[in-house]
Protein backbone atom coordinates (compact mmCIF):
# COMPACT_ATOMS: atom_id res chain seq x y z
CA UNK A 1 0.00 0.00 0.00
CA UNK A 2 2.85 1.90 0.42
CA UNK A 3 3.68 2.44 -3.42
CA UNK A 4 -0.03 3.13 -3.83
CA UNK A 5 0.04 6.06 -1.21
CA UNK A 6 3.21 7.59 -2.36
CA UNK A 7 1.13 7.27 -6.60
CA UNK A 8 -1.29 9.27 -5.44
CA UNK A 9 0.44 11.83 -3.61
CA UNK A 10 2.62 11.88 -7.27
CA UNK A 11 -0.84 12.23 -8.92
CA UNK A 12 -2.00 15.06 -6.83
CA UNK A 13 1.19 17.03 -6.81
CA UNK A 14 0.91 17.10 -11.05
CA UNK A 15 -2.31 19.70 -10.86
CA UNK A 16 0.08 22.46 -8.77
CA UNK A 17 2.90 21.98 -11.07
CA UNK A 18 1.02 22.00 -13.91
CA UNK A 19 -0.04 25.15 -13.28
CA UNK A 20 3.45 26.36 -11.78
CA UNK A 21 4.56 25.49 -14.93
CA UNK A 22 1.91 27.68 -16.76
CA UNK A 23 2.83 30.44 -14.88
CA UNK A 24 6.58 30.16 -15.03
CA UNK A 25 6.21 29.64 -18.95
CA UNK A 26 4.21 32.73 -19.46
CA UNK A 27 6.58 34.65 -16.85
CA UNK A 28 9.92 33.62 -18.62
CA UNK A 29 8.12 34.24 -22.06
CA UNK A 30 6.59 37.58 -21.65
CA UNK A 31 9.56 38.98 -19.62
CA UNK A 32 10.54 41.20 -22.46
CA UNK A 33 7.47 42.75 -22.54
CA UNK A 34 7.12 42.78 -18.50
CA UNK A 35 10.70 44.95 -19.07
CA UNK A 36 9.27 47.43 -22.35
CA UNK A 37 5.93 47.79 -20.98
CA UNK A 38 6.58 48.26 -17.09
CA UNK A 39 3.57 49.16 -14.96
CA UNK A 40 1.78 51.63 -17.61
CA UNK A 41 0.90 48.36 -19.10
CA UNK A 42 -1.88 47.94 -17.08
CA UNK A 43 -3.31 51.11 -16.69
CA UNK A 44 -2.77 52.75 -20.06
CA UNK A 45 -5.86 52.87 -22.25
CA UNK A 46 -3.64 52.57 -25.78
CA UNK A 47 -2.86 49.51 -27.51
CA UNK A 48 -1.06 50.19 -30.77
CA UNK A 49 1.27 47.45 -32.50
CA UNK A 50 2.85 50.38 -34.46
CA UNK A 51 4.37 50.18 -37.94
CA UNK A 52 4.58 46.62 -38.50
CA UNK A 53 5.87 47.33 -41.91
CA UNK A 54 8.67 49.51 -41.00
CA UNK A 55 12.02 48.35 -39.51
CA UNK A 56 11.96 47.80 -36.07
CA UNK A 57 13.71 49.91 -33.82
CA UNK A 58 15.68 50.01 -30.28
CA UNK A 59 13.48 51.64 -27.68
CA UNK A 60 14.44 51.47 -23.84
CA UNK A 61 16.49 48.78 -25.03
CA UNK A 62 13.92 46.80 -26.88
CA UNK A 63 13.51 45.59 -30.51
CA UNK A 64 10.24 46.81 -30.60
CA UNK A 65 7.67 48.36 -34.29
CA UNK A 66 7.91 52.19 -34.57
CA UNK A 67 5.16 54.24 -32.69
CA UNK A 68 4.13 50.60 -30.44
CA UNK A 69 2.29 50.87 -27.43
CA UNK A 70 0.88 48.31 -25.08
CA UNK A 71 -1.82 49.03 -22.65
CA UNK A 72 -4.55 46.65 -21.51
CA UNK A 73 -6.44 48.86 -18.91
CA UNK A 74 -9.36 48.88 -21.39
CA UNK A 75 -9.33 44.77 -21.26
CA UNK A 76 -9.41 44.88 -18.01
CA UNK A 77 -12.24 47.03 -17.47
CA UNK A 78 -13.96 44.94 -20.22
CA UNK A 79 -13.04 41.63 -18.38
CA UNK A 80 -13.90 42.32 -15.16
CA UNK A 81 -17.47 44.37 -15.61
CA UNK A 82 -18.59 41.88 -18.01
CA UNK A 83 -17.59 39.00 -15.50
CA UNK A 84 -19.57 41.17 -12.44
CA UNK A 85 -22.54 42.01 -14.40
CA UNK A 86 -22.89 38.29 -15.38
CA UNK A 87 -22.66 37.34 -11.72
CA UNK A 88 -25.20 39.56 -10.81
CA UNK A 89 -27.59 38.24 -13.24
CA UNK A 90 -26.77 34.65 -12.85
CA UNK A 91 -26.87 34.10 -9.10
CA UNK A 92 -30.35 35.43 -8.06
CA UNK A 93 -31.67 33.23 -11.25
CA UNK A 94 -29.20 30.33 -10.43
CA UNK A 95 -30.13 30.55 -6.52
CA UNK A 96 -33.66 30.96 -7.36
CA UNK A 97 -33.86 27.46 -10.05
CA UNK A 98 -31.96 25.17 -7.54
CA UNK A 99 -34.69 26.59 -4.94
CA UNK A 100 -37.16 26.12 -7.01
CA UNK A 101 -36.16 22.31 -7.65
CA UNK A 102 -35.56 21.21 -4.47
CA UNK A 103 -38.58 22.14 -2.53
CA UNK A 104 -41.08 23.09 -4.70
CA UNK A 105 -41.30 21.19 -8.14
CA UNK A 106 -42.59 17.73 -8.33
CA UNK A 107 -40.04 15.21 -8.30
CA UNK A 108 -40.18 14.62 -12.15
CA UNK A 109 -40.19 18.12 -13.02
CA UNK A 110 -37.30 17.97 -10.60
CA UNK A 111 -35.26 15.38 -12.25
CA UNK A 112 -35.96 16.48 -15.43
CA UNK A 113 -35.15 19.98 -14.75
CA UNK A 114 -31.95 19.55 -13.37
CA UNK A 115 -30.87 17.05 -16.07
CA UNK A 116 -31.32 20.33 -18.73
CA UNK A 117 -29.78 22.42 -16.12
CA UNK A 118 -26.41 20.28 -16.17
CA UNK A 119 -27.21 19.96 -20.26
CA UNK A 120 -26.61 23.77 -20.91
CA UNK A 121 -22.91 23.36 -19.32
CA UNK A 122 -21.86 20.98 -22.03
CA UNK A 123 -22.81 23.77 -24.98
CA UNK A 124 -19.92 24.97 -26.78
CA UNK A 125 -19.43 28.55 -25.82
CA UNK A 126 -19.21 29.02 -29.86
CA UNK A 127 -22.89 28.68 -29.70
CA UNK A 128 -23.71 30.65 -27.14
CA UNK A 129 -22.03 33.17 -29.32
CA UNK A 130 -23.95 32.51 -32.44
CA UNK A 131 -27.08 32.69 -30.19
CA UNK A 132 -25.83 35.97 -28.89
CA UNK A 133 -25.01 37.47 -32.37
CA UNK A 134 -28.76 36.68 -34.15
CA UNK A 135 -31.08 36.43 -31.37
CA UNK A 136 -29.98 38.71 -28.60
CA UNK A 137 -28.04 41.92 -29.87
CA UNK A 138 -30.93 42.35 -32.06
CA UNK A 139 -33.42 41.50 -29.36
CA UNK A 140 -31.54 43.86 -26.99
CA UNK A 141 -31.47 47.07 -29.15
CA UNK A 142 -35.13 46.34 -30.46
CA UNK A 143 -36.57 45.89 -26.78
CA UNK A 144 -34.21 45.52 -23.87
CA UNK A 145 -32.11 48.46 -24.13
CA UNK A 146 -35.94 50.84 -24.35
CA UNK A 147 -37.22 48.85 -21.76
CA UNK A 148 -34.03 49.64 -19.33
CA UNK A 149 -34.15 53.00 -20.25
CA UNK A 150 -37.82 53.83 -19.72
CA UNK A 151 -37.50 52.18 -16.37
CA UNK A 152 -34.52 54.56 -14.35
CA UNK A 153 -34.33 57.35 -17.47
CA UNK A 154 -32.71 59.56 -14.62
CA UNK A 155 -29.53 57.30 -15.07
CA UNK A 156 -27.39 58.13 -18.34
CA UNK A 157 -25.50 54.62 -17.69
CA UNK A 158 -28.84 52.86 -18.74
CA UNK A 159 -30.79 55.33 -20.81
CA UNK A 160 -28.25 56.29 -23.18
CA UNK A 161 -29.95 54.78 -26.60
CA UNK A 162 -28.11 51.73 -27.71
CA UNK A 163 -26.04 52.13 -30.88
CA UNK A 164 -26.01 48.38 -31.66
CA UNK A 165 -26.78 45.12 -30.09
CA UNK A 166 -23.43 44.28 -29.32
CA UNK A 167 -21.44 45.33 -26.15
CA UNK A 168 -21.13 44.97 -22.45
CA UNK A 169 -25.11 44.51 -21.86
CA UNK A 170 -25.06 41.68 -24.51
CA UNK A 171 -21.77 39.95 -23.77
CA UNK A 172 -22.67 39.64 -19.56
CA UNK A 173 -25.95 37.99 -20.87
CA UNK A 174 -24.67 35.67 -22.81
CA UNK A 175 -22.14 34.74 -19.72
CA UNK A 176 -24.90 34.73 -17.39
CA UNK A 177 -26.43 32.11 -19.51
CA UNK A 178 -23.17 29.95 -19.33
CA UNK A 179 -22.74 30.45 -16.22
CA UNK A 180 -25.72 29.79 -14.58
CA UNK A 181 -25.81 25.78 -14.88
CA UNK A 182 -22.83 25.85 -12.64
CA UNK A 183 -24.13 27.64 -9.92
CA UNK A 184 -27.62 26.14 -9.96
CA UNK A 185 -26.38 22.64 -10.54
CA UNK A 186 -23.76 23.09 -7.63
CA UNK A 187 -26.93 24.69 -5.10
CA UNK A 188 -28.87 21.68 -6.33
CA UNK A 189 -26.43 18.94 -4.59
CA UNK A 190 -26.06 20.72 -1.94
CA UNK A 191 -29.35 21.79 -0.99
CA UNK A 192 -30.07 17.74 -1.29
CA UNK A 193 -27.29 16.63 1.05
CA UNK A 194 -29.11 18.81 3.62
CA UNK A 195 -30.27 16.74 6.35
CA UNK A 196 -34.00 16.44 6.05
CA UNK A 197 -34.58 16.93 10.31
CA UNK A 198 -33.11 20.59 9.59
CA UNK A 199 -36.56 21.10 7.38
CA UNK A 200 -38.89 19.47 9.74
CA UNK A 201 -37.65 20.89 12.89
CA UNK A 202 -38.37 24.11 11.27
CA UNK A 203 -42.04 23.41 10.08
CA UNK A 204 -42.04 21.93 13.95
CA UNK A 205 -41.92 25.48 15.13
CA UNK A 206 -44.12 26.73 13.09
CA UNK A 207 -41.97 28.28 10.92
CA UNK A 208 -43.58 28.85 6.72
CA UNK A 209 -41.68 27.35 3.63
CA UNK A 210 -40.33 30.83 2.78
CA UNK A 211 -38.53 31.22 6.55
CA UNK A 212 -37.16 27.44 6.38
CA UNK A 213 -35.50 28.35 3.02
CA UNK A 214 -33.99 32.10 4.22
CA UNK A 215 -33.31 30.76 7.58
CA UNK A 216 -32.45 27.45 7.47
CA UNK A 217 -31.45 26.15 4.02
CA UNK A 218 -29.61 29.40 2.44
CA UNK A 219 -27.39 29.39 5.47
CA UNK A 220 -26.83 25.74 5.05
CA UNK A 221 -25.39 26.20 1.74
CA UNK A 222 -23.40 29.21 2.01
CA UNK A 223 -19.75 27.52 1.38
CA UNK A 224 -20.89 25.68 -1.64
CA UNK A 225 -22.83 29.06 -2.84
CA UNK A 226 -19.66 30.46 -2.75
CA UNK A 227 -17.79 27.81 -4.42
CA UNK A 228 -19.77 27.69 -7.03
CA UNK A 229 -20.26 31.57 -7.63
CA UNK A 230 -16.31 31.43 -7.79
CA UNK A 231 -16.50 28.61 -10.42
CA UNK A 232 -18.83 30.63 -12.24
CA UNK A 233 -16.70 33.68 -11.89
CA UNK A 234 -13.55 32.12 -13.32
CA UNK A 235 -15.43 30.39 -16.16
CA UNK A 236 -16.82 34.68 -17.08
CA UNK A 237 -13.31 35.78 -16.92
CA UNK A 238 -11.73 33.22 -19.52
CA UNK A 239 -14.43 33.12 -21.36
CA UNK A 240 -13.56 33.78 -25.20
CA UNK A 241 -15.08 32.95 -28.82
CA UNK A 242 -18.58 34.03 -26.94
CA UNK A 243 -17.25 37.42 -25.43
CA UNK A 244 -15.68 37.81 -28.77
CA UNK A 245 -18.54 37.64 -30.82
CA UNK A 246 -21.20 39.76 -29.02
CA UNK A 247 -18.79 41.71 -27.17
CA UNK A 248 -18.38 44.43 -29.91
CA UNK A 249 -14.71 44.47 -30.29
CA UNK A 250 -13.89 48.02 -28.55
CA UNK A 251 -10.36 49.15 -29.05
CA UNK A 252 -8.88 51.56 -26.35
CA UNK A 253 -12.19 52.64 -25.48
CA UNK A 254 -13.87 52.85 -21.98
CA UNK A 255 -17.72 51.91 -21.43
CA UNK A 256 -19.45 54.19 -20.53
CA UNK A 257 -22.80 53.12 -20.73
CA UNK A 258 -24.45 49.83 -20.21
CA UNK A 259 -24.53 49.28 -24.19
CA UNK A 260 -20.75 49.98 -24.92
CA UNK A 261 -18.78 48.06 -26.59
CA UNK A 262 -16.36 46.03 -24.96
CA UNK A 263 -13.55 43.47 -25.02
CA UNK A 264 -12.51 41.40 -22.53
CA UNK A 265 -8.44 40.35 -22.37
CA UNK A 266 -8.93 36.47 -23.53
CA UNK A 267 -10.99 37.92 -26.23
CA UNK A 268 -8.66 40.32 -27.54
CA UNK A 269 -5.95 37.45 -26.74
CA UNK A 270 -7.64 35.17 -29.86
CA UNK A 271 -8.85 38.53 -31.79
CA UNK A 272 -5.12 39.99 -31.61
CA UNK A 273 -2.89 36.99 -32.21
CA UNK A 274 -2.97 36.96 -36.07
CA UNK A 275 -2.18 40.60 -36.82
CA UNK A 276 0.51 40.48 -33.69
CA UNK A 277 2.06 37.29 -35.50
CA UNK A 278 3.28 39.87 -37.98
CA UNK A 279 5.71 41.27 -35.73
CA UNK A 280 9.10 40.32 -36.76
CA UNK A 281 10.58 41.69 -33.03
CA UNK A 282 7.84 39.22 -31.52
CA UNK A 283 6.99 42.04 -29.20
CA UNK A 284 3.22 42.36 -29.48
CA UNK A 285 3.13 38.27 -29.31
CA UNK A 286 5.28 38.86 -25.95
CA UNK A 287 2.80 41.14 -25.29
CA UNK A 288 -0.48 39.26 -25.75
CA UNK A 289 1.18 36.33 -23.33
CA UNK A 290 1.54 39.01 -20.91
CA UNK A 291 -2.12 39.91 -20.27
CA UNK A 292 -2.32 36.07 -20.10
CA UNK A 293 -0.08 36.19 -17.21
CA UNK A 294 -1.88 38.86 -15.71
CA UNK A 295 -5.42 36.96 -16.38
CA UNK A 296 -3.95 33.96 -14.79
CA UNK A 297 -3.07 36.24 -11.52
CA UNK A 298 -6.84 37.66 -11.31
CA UNK A 299 -7.66 33.84 -11.60
CA UNK A 300 -5.59 33.02 -8.78
CA UNK A 301 -6.18 36.03 -6.88
CA UNK A 302 -10.14 35.49 -7.10
CA UNK A 303 -9.41 31.87 -5.77
CA UNK A 304 -7.26 32.65 -3.11
CA UNK A 305 -10.49 35.28 -2.00
CA UNK A 306 -12.68 32.61 -2.46
CA UNK A 307 -10.53 30.34 -0.20
CA UNK A 308 -10.44 32.72 2.53
CA UNK A 309 -13.94 33.66 2.39
CA UNK A 310 -14.97 29.94 2.43
CA UNK A 311 -13.07 29.10 5.39
CA UNK A 312 -14.04 32.54 7.22
CA UNK A 313 -18.30 30.97 6.91
CA UNK A 314 -17.40 27.51 7.43
CA UNK A 315 -15.61 28.89 11.60
CA UNK A 316 -18.64 31.42 11.68
CA UNK A 317 -20.97 28.58 11.48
Amino acid sequence: MKWFRHGLRTISALIPLALLAVFLFLTVYSWPAIRFNGFGFLFSQTWNLGNLYANPVHVRGMLVPPAAHYGIWVFIVGTLASSALALLLAVPVGVGVALYLVEYAPHRLSGAFAQITELLAMVPSVVYGLWGLEVLAPLTLKYLAPAIASAVPFLSFFSTPASSGFGLFTASLVLALMVLPVISSTLIEALRRVPRELRESCFALGATRAEVLRRALLPAVRTPLIGAVILALGRALGETMAVLMVSGGALNYLPHTLYSPITSMAAFIASQLDSALQDTSGMAVRSLAEIALVLLIIAVIVNVIARLLTRRVALGS
